[in-house]
């Protein structure tokens, strides 16, 4: 077993490149290369679910599920973009019922017999909502935001006002739960996570909505106090849920981590499921709350 130094080295190694291409992505400006990078985190995230499926031993439809979500990503970008919300979600209701269609077909005119059909079902559909579906928001939040007076898009910077949000929430469960942690949060699920982490989440979470929004205010300028104030503590409260989801995905399909394509950190997955959760909070705050588009 590895030491908890190299492991935190190879950490800190994974998350300072990956932020290096994030902000790359981000800050380039270009919708399609933002839209190519999240769709193709999205899908390899989809592919380490269905993996750990099989190395359980778990009936599933992974080949009709990736191909729906590729459909469904590229979809939901090109209407989004050019008609916004409404068609948006005409198209994606229409991709879900047909891959529903798809999925009870094959199911009829499968051979085998002795799996349970609507286990084969669930485990298959829910993957499609659970990881494409939910992380497919940080594109429209994009398309959400109003462009700038020459016409570009500044959407991407409420996407890096996200990721920072979310990341500062899990680096602040870390370290306080490391440090100060007593009180188990769900034992059952999770056994390292605490009470105390969880108000460190929080914490960090509103500290880093505050701290960017400091730095670049005219970029979010949708953002009122109050408002930062309300997305941190719910940010910092959905990216812990996103966190101990993930971990009832991994128990039970007996993994430790959902892949080992990131040193230090595991898979696609554990990099992204709290953002999983803080997406769609961020994007019906944005929608619900301040009335975007308007």
């Amino acid at each position: 077993m590895e030491s908890s130094e190299l492991t935190f080295r190879r950490r800190l190694v994974s998350t300072l490149i990956l932020w290096v291409l994030v902000l790359g992505t981000i800050l380039s400006g270009y919708e399609q290369l933002f839209f190519i990078t999240i769709a193709g985190i999205g899908l390899l995230g989809l592919w380490e679910y269905f993996e750990m499926l099989d190395r359980r031993g778990v009936p599933n439809f992974k080949l009709t599920a990736l191909i729906t979500a590729v459909i469904f990503l590229a979809g939901s970008f090109i209407t989004f973009r050019s008609y916004g919300p409404e068609k948006s979600y005409d198209f994606e209701i229409a991709v879900l019922v047909l891959f529903l269609l798809v999925v009870f077909g094959r199911q009829m005119f499968r051979r085998t017999r002795d799996q349970n059909p609507l286990e084969t079902m669930a485990y298959t559909l829910f993957g499609l909502l659970y990881i494409p579906w939910l992380f497919n928001f940080l594109t429209k939040i994009v398309y959400l935001a109003p462009r700038d007076p020459s016409g570009e898009t500044i959407g991407q910077y409420y996407v890096l006002y996200l990721l920072l949000v979310t990341k500062f929430s899990d680096m602040g469960a870390y370290l306080t739960g490391s440090v100060f942690g007593r009180h188990k949060l769900v034992p059952h699920i999770s056994p390292h996570k605490s009470w105390e982490g969880l108000a460190g989440a929080i914490l960090f979470a509103v500290g880093g909505s505050f701290g960017l929004w400091y730095l670049i205010p005219d970029k979010l300028a949708v953002f009122g106090t109050g408002d930062l104030l309300i997305l941190g503590v719910l940010l910092g409260f959905a990216a812990v849920i996103g966190d101990l989801a993930e971990s009832i995905v991994k128990r039970s399909a007996e993994a430790k981590d959902s892949g080992g394509l990131l040193p230090g950190i595991g898979g696609v997955l554990d990099l992204i499921d709290s953002l999983l959760f803080t997406a769609p909070i961020l994007f019906f705050y944005m929608r619900l709350v301040l009335g975007l588009p308007s």
